[in-house]
């Protein structure tokens, strides 16, 4: 019994220590979280001039709003009696549509750019086609003149998106990149609006003019700044990486770390400079390529076959269709408005929320409303067929609206920030030209046909199509599609390398090492 006591006694001593000790090592863990914090906020650069470089490289992204928004308001000007240039349904189309057969290439061109010649100088050169192309809309006399213009502005718009985003997201930091490389959807919603403003109260040909003032002026601007760090970087110009950091961080950060941190995630990952065609073939069928490839083309060819882009290029066509009685053109701004809006509001989102539920807001969302104004439309073909006066003609408009906002949440930002994040540093340029490339091209083929499902599924059959594509949509992106949300590029790369099951872990020390044979006991060599 004694003995029992003893041992009894000091199996709890042992206990005791153990639970004292655990509560010492608690301690020191919550101890190194608090100061991991207060490092992380530590070496935070200045918020503002990270936000001024996102502004300035984004600024370009208004041309693919103004690409957009042109055809919404231009091709029923053009459709009116006494139009200087007269075009008939096809050849409206063929506006409204033929700017997306020229972006893919652009796309492909300036990834290719990106990754040989830079991100900065790639984004000047996004601006000469643009210019041109605006231009020569404004003075067309003849359809031909505005196909020449429409196929220059396309491939403007084509070059930009890629470059833009890469770049915001290579000189922004973790807690900032989110926010700020949604910009870009923020300057596709600023364009489609000031074109939507400016087509409902001046010709088409003022309105393409006035338009070509900014990608001047984006041009101008993206001169002054400075060349991403992670280009300088993969070009063995350290000094210049420095220095361009310096610039985007200021004083307070530590620039020296955070260079150093880029130069070992290089060094122990071989991250080196792609010397010929066959090395970026080879890096481009890597798994940590084609795993987000296969996700954000999926991504696209969802968003866009649930009819955001219909929306978009015919706007005025179909709040006419709709049945209601307010004026198309102010209803048209007045989406405008909300689409801008609610993009930035999904800017902010995206820092609390992440990728994965604004996705889900916007694949339901959309679904949903697309069903409801297929309904609506094809009780209202019954009440005109049967001369009855239609009833809740707010309630398709109010689909539209909603639409708009369901779509713009996720949709329009989730996909276009995740081409800047999720692609490895070798072949970041050239696989997020391939992903935008891929995006333009569902757009072409979307607009292109929505004039021919009219007629082969009937306006409500094609929205009912759009909407079950999109409530399909969800079961993927739910199933499928990662969260980025806070996670450094090198860590994102890890996770789709392989090299961790999960966003956030660590890369184990000897991941990269070759591994020991293990001989089990009792075993011999073979």
């Amino acid at each position: 019994m004694t003995s029992f006591i003893m041992k009894s006694n000091g199996a709890l001593d042992v206990e005791s220590k153990a639970l004292v000790g655990g509560t010492s090592d608690k301690k020191a863990t919550i101890v190194d979280v608090e100061k991991n914090k207060s490092d992380s906020k530590k070496n935070r650069g200045s918020a503002w001039r990270q936000v001024l470089a996102a502004f300035v490289a984004n600024i370009g992204t208004i041309n693919t709003g103004l690409v957009f928004g042109f055809a919404a308001v231009a091709n029923p000007q053009l459709r009116e009696p006494g139009s200087s240039i007269s075009v008939n349904e096809e050849q409206a189309s063929w506006i409204a549509s033929l700017s997306s057969v020229t972006t893919p290439v652009g796309c492909i061109l300036s990834g290719y750019l990106m990754d040989r010649i830079g991100r900065k100088l790639t984004l000047i050169l996004t601006e000469i086609p643009a210019i041109l192309g605006l231009l020569l809309i404004s003075a067309a006399t003849d359809i031909n003149m505005i196909y020449v213009g429409r196929l220059l502005v396309g491939l403007g718009s084509g070059m930009v998106g890629a470059p833009a985003r890469v770049y915001t997201c290579e000189v922004t930091q973790p807690h900032l990149r989110g926010m700020l490389s949604a910009l870009a959807s923020v300057g596709v919603s600023l364009g489609v609006l000031i074109e939507y403003s400016l087509g409902a109260v001046m010709a088409w040909y003022v309105m393409a003019g006035i338009s070509a003032l900014i990608p001047l002026l984006a041009f101008i601007l993206i001169i002054l700044m400075p060349e991403s760090p992670n280009w300088l970087l993969q070009r063995g110009r350290t000094e210049d990486a420095r220095a361009a950091l310096c610039k985007f961080r200021g004083g307070s950060c530590d620039v020296n770390k955070e260079l150093d941190d880029m130069m070992c995630f290089a060094a122990k990952n071989n991250v080196v400079r792609l010397k010929g065609f066959k090395e970026t073939i080879q890096a481009l069928l890597q798994p940590s390529t084609l795993k987000p490839f296969g996700i954000l083309f999926l991504y696209f060819m969802i968003y866009q076959f649930s009819g955001v882009n219909t929306i978009t290029f015919y706007a005025v066509d179909v709040f006419r269709m709709s049945g209601t009685e307010m004026n198309r053109f102010l209803a048209t701004v007045i989406l405008g408005v909300v689409r801008l809006i609610s993009t930035i509001i999904a800017c902010i989102s995206l820092r609390r929320c992440g990728r994965r539920p604004l996705t889900m807001i916007s694949a339901i969302g959309c679904g949903l409303t697309m069903v409801g104004l297929g309904t609506y439309l094809h009780l209202r073909e019954g009440w005109v067929l049967n001369e009855v006066e239609p009833v809740a003609t707010w309630f398709p408009v109010a689909c539209i609206f909603i639409f708009t906002v369901a779509s713009t949440i996720g949709f329009l930002v989730v996909p276009w920030v995740m081409i800047g994040e999720v692609y490895p540093t070798q072949v970041r340029g050239i696989a997020g030209g391939l992903t935008t490339c891929s995006a333009h091209i569902f757009v072409f083929i979307v607009v292109k046909t929505f004039p021919e499902f009219k007629h082969l599924l009937g306006i409500p059959g094609t929205f009912w199509m759009y909407g079950a594509i999109s409530l399909f949509g969800s079961l993927f992106f739910f199933f499928c599609l990662p969260e980025t949300k806070g996670r450094s590029l090198q860590e994102i790369e890890d996770y789709f390398c392989g090299r961790v099951k999960n966003l956030g872990e660590k890369v184990p020390s000897s991941a990269n090492m070759p591994k020991v044979l293990d001989i089990p006991k009792g075993k011999v060599l073979p």
